[in-house]
């Protein structure tokens, strides 16, 4: 039997306002972003839905920059990321989660327009569960995805947030 090398992920906490968001990295970058993560538990139930036979380790020291960068976003100083990320999806997960960083800041896409962005432009319930599955919130601006009516849907992490990181962005007439 072939036993598979655990990743370790290394992981934080920041805290901007009233937001509490959890950052994991491997050694290869970025990987989770959320602020529905409370505990080692809930990260572990989450992280496992991207990869397995990993180990979680708290350490500020790894998830430093992300947090810094994260921070910066927050208070306007950024508008864009440019550190490694180390995306675990599938094909056609990743090349949604591709396509939407290439939504400016300040901006919004429909979810067709995504869907026509890769090649498939019948296929917009797929890239709408692709885009729902995005493992790094901010990083990757699935925030910047709305109906083509204008109006807001689905957010893993809540449409009150979606509304305030478009509110951040200074996006008119999306909501």
């Amino acid at each position: 039997m072939i036993m598979q090398k655990q990743q370790r992920v290394y992981y934080s906490y920041m805290t901007y306002n009233d937001l509490r968001i959890f950052i994991a990295a491997t050694k290869e970058g970025l990987c989770y972003v959320s602020t529905q993560v409370q505990n080692e538990k809930e990260a572990t139930e989450q992280i496992k839905k991207y990869m397995n036979h990993f180990t979680l380790i708290a350490n500020d020291d790894v998830t430093n920059q992300y947090s810094k960068a994260i921070l910066n976003y927050f208070t306007e100083n950024r508008q864009s990321f440019d550190f490694p990320i180390d995306l675990h999806g599938t094909p056609f997960q990743k090349e949604v989660w591709q396509a939407l960083q290439t939504i400016p800041y300040g901006e919004t896409a429909t979810y067709s327009e995504i869907a026509e962005k890769v090649g498939r432009p019948k296929a917009v319930r797929a890239v709408g569960s692709a885009i729902g599955k995005n493992p790094l919130l901010i990083v990757i601006p699935c925030h910047r995805v709305i109906r083509k009516n204008g109006d807001l849907s689905g957010f893993r992490e809540g449409i009150d947030l979606k509304k305030k990181l478009l509110q951040l962005e200074k996006i008119k007439n999306a909501f």
